[in-house]
């Protein structure tokens, strides 16, 4: 018997496991799948030698976590490679936009939007970390520092309204925004994708839009590594089916969403609570490529090829439609896509003539279509020659995401729609979000507090309520702050 069960290895699931174990207690972890580490998988697809991110490549959340800062990456072997240009988005033969990591080259490339740029972005850039800790945070607490809740209201107003059309003149900064607010798969302009494109386009001027050596499978090992050695456990091919298999744990932790928990707890849940989880809505999905290639993407504009991620939508306007279709539930005519040629940064992930290029496109919500070529026409669009280079391709379109993931339900990356009701009550309205009703189960997915992406803080989150409420634990281990 251990004191704490967890179901599933994602990175919250993994983060939510390191915390409880440092603290002293005994934690096991059940993984249905082979292997370890939900969103930030890798493998070699088609041949030893070449990694290929399954789901997540970039991770500028990563970098900036709160959670991961605690832990400290480095010390585990995890490196970050840091793109010279984080992300870049192509708009026709002659337009693109590049945000480098220094914000005054950005600037200097913008031209007469690069004073709007830096008013919109310095502040943001020079508290970062408290930015980062509000964004980030649990929606339980107010703000440690209250310079970073000023600056926001505004800034989300300008970018996340109608009110956008005024910020810029040019067309290579809203369409380098535009592509950065994508990222949510929700519809343009909004509060939400507004704030979570301030939050991930000043960190390429800040921690970075880094990529880790090796794959991003080394995030997760990292984590798993640290459990085993402070006593944890995992079993991976250990598929629970039914919440009381786990009974004999004082608590249990789910890195599942609201549609697995609906399914493990059954009968168990109040008639309340298990409507409210049914009324959890998922968005669009993503097909996902990955192309086995024999040289780096060849794009027109060169700048590109120091690029960690590319963005593919055109103008703000183009991305805005495509965005805004998907969303209705219709497929845009040419989707939204993001686009990574991680070798260009990270040499080690293939070998000379075979190299990963990983990408994705948004879709319907559930929609089985098959982009594959529609992403290929899409590069070529920018990289004369690119099909030339294709060697291979694996594809998962939407419904076999949730196959590859059972929290990806329809496809959705996401883990649950990201909108503006969804985000203040994730998943469910309570105070305590991460508390079922069930004694001692909890939530600590991407469908909680504060959302998707490769961050940990819904585990760290939930591991605090649990140490709190289940144990009377209230000193975190070293690296955490000093209370749950």
């Amino acid at each position: 018997m251990s004191d704490v069960s967890i179901v599933g290895s994602g990175p919250n699931g993994l983060a939510a496991a390191v915390l409880l174990a440092r603290a002293g207690l005994s934690v096991e972890v059940h993984e249905a799948a082979d292997g370890i580490g939900g969103g930030a998988r890798s493998a070699a697809l088609f041949e030893s030698g070449v990694v290929h991110d399954l789901c997540s490549t970039g991770h500028p959340m990563a970098a900036a976590s709160p959670f991961f800062r605690g832990f400290d990456l480095a010390a585990h072997g995890v490196e970050w490679c840091r793109p010279e240009i984080a992300y870049g988005h192509p708009i026709d033969d002659h337009r693109t936009g590049l945000a480098y990591a220094d914000l005054d080259r950005t600037c200097e490339r913008l031209g007469p939007d690069g004073g709007r740029w830096r008013r919109l972005m310095a502040p943001l850039v020079k508290h970062s970390r408290e930015v980062t800790a509000l964004m980030l945070g649990d929606l339980r607490h107010p703000p440690r520092d209250p310079r970073a809740a000023a600056l926001l209201p505004q800034r989300m107003l300008a970018v996340g309204t109608p009110l956008d059309r005024l910020l810029f003149r040019g067309a290579e900064a809203p369409a380098l925004f535009a592509g950065v607010a994508a990222h949510t798969m929700a519809r343009q302009p909004a509060l939400v994708p507004g704030g979570a494109g301030l939050m991930l386009a000043h960190l390429a001027h800040s921690t970075g839009w880094v990529l880790p050596r090796g794959g991003s499978q080394t995030i997760a090992d990292a984590l798993a590594a640290d459990l085993v050695g402070h006593g944890g456990k995992i079993h991976t091919g250990s598929r629970i089916t039914d919440i009381r298999q786990l009974a004999t744990s004082r608590a249990v932790l789910l890195d599942i969403g609201p549609r697995g928990l609906l399914d493990l707890a059954r009968g168990l849940l109040p008639p309340g609570y298990r409507r409210a989880l049914e009324r959890y809505r998922y968005g669009p999905a993503s097909v996902k490529v990955d192309f086995l290639v024999s040289d780096p993407i060849p794009w027109r504009e060169t700048e590109l090829a120091k690029a960690g991620i590319v963005h593919i939508g055109g103008t703000r306007e183009e991305v805005y439609a495509a965005e805004n279709t998907v969303a209705s539930g219709s497929r845009a005519a040419e989707p939204f896509m993001l686009v990574s040629d991680p070798m260009s940064v990270d040499p080690s992930r293939g070998k000379p003539g075979k190299r990963p290029v990983w990408a994705y496109c948004h879709v319907p919500h559930g929609d089985p279509f098959d982009a594959t070529e529609t992403i290929r026409r899409r590069i070529e669009r920018f990289a004369p020659g690119f099909s030339d280079t294709i060697l291979a391709t694996a594809t998962r379109t939407g419904p076999e995401q949730e196959l590859h993931n059972a929290n990806y339900v329809g496809g959705d990356v996401a883990a649950g729609a990201v909108n503006l009701r969804q985000v203040l009550a994730r998943p469910v309205p309570r105070w305590n979000t991460y508390r079922t009703p069930l004694s001692g189960v909890y939530l600590c997915s991407s469908a909680t507090a504060p959302g998707p992406a490769v961050h940990g803080m819904c585990g760290l989150y939930a591991a605090k309520s649990v140490l709190r409420r289940e144990f009377g634990i209230r000193q975190l281990p070293t690296g955490w702050g000093d209370k749950p």
